[in-house]
């Protein structure tokens, strides 16, 4: 079982993935990550990569995120996350794609969305072989000044080249590597902000709405959700 450990949904108990490939992430490392980021959170707009439950983003959206965006390639975790989604009254907050990882970030990359704070989550084996860091900086989906979070073995180092490497966190096998985008001539809030750009109506695989069908809006990069 896994709940939300703090924030307006503290305690809500959320639906898990029978299937060995998801690893919800323990409440202990959970809790030291929100730990280390709250005063990034209040009205971030975050990726949740490689989902899951969703119990990350949703985190993130109790203690004060603004929009999350959700991905995973992998339909059972779909079906719960969705389930996970609406159980937290999340809706209205949260846009979830059935993608695959790198597809999912070159759309978004396309309407100019950019992220505070991207959480990656990746099955251990993949980072032996996919670097989830480069389509990030390739695309430019991160902000400057943006947190990206990665969670990987212990065993394993990830790349480095892509983001400076702000700090590791060890936690038993789990390791939390922070990386922050390098503050790039960063505008002042809410100038140069080019239009919003909608994602597409579900209806088909790849889409991405909200769980009751709505058309999201997100905002394009430059533009600050508060």
């Amino acid at each position: 079982m896994i709940r939300i450990g703090s924030g307006l949904w503290k305690g809500r108990r959320l639906k898990l993935v029978h299937s060995p490939s998801v690893r919800p992430m323990q409440d202990k490392v959970k809790g030291a990550l929100f730990n280390i980021i709250q005063d990034r959170l209040p009205g971030a707009l975050c990726l949740d990569g490689f989902a899951g439950t969703g119990s990350v983003g949703l985190e993130a959206l109790s203690r004060g995120a603004a929009t999350v965006v959700f991905v995973d390639e992998f339909y059972p975790a779909i079906k719960v996350l969705r389930l996970n989604v609406a159980a937290c009254g999340a809706e209205d907050q949260s846009v979830v794609l059935h993608r695959e990882f790198n597809r999912a970030v070159i759309d978004l990359a396309k309407k100019k969305v950019a992220f505070d704070i991207v959480f990656l989550d990746p099955p251990y084996r993949l980072l032996e072989e996919r670097n989830p860091l480069r389509v990030l900086r390739k695309r430019g989906v991160v902000r400057p000044g943006g947190l990206i979070v990665l969670r990987h073995y212990y065993k394993v180092r990830p790349e480095t080249n892509d983001f400076p490497l702000d700090r590791r966190v060890s936690l038993g096998d789990d390791v939390l590597s922070f990386f922050v985008r390098a503050e790039e001539g960063k505008p002042a809030a809410g100038a140069g902000t080019p239009p919003r750009e909608a994602l597409p109506v579900a209806g088909k695989r790849g889409k991405g709405t909200s769980s009751r069908g709505k058309k999201r809006v997100l905002p394009a990069s430059g533009d600050r959700r508060s």
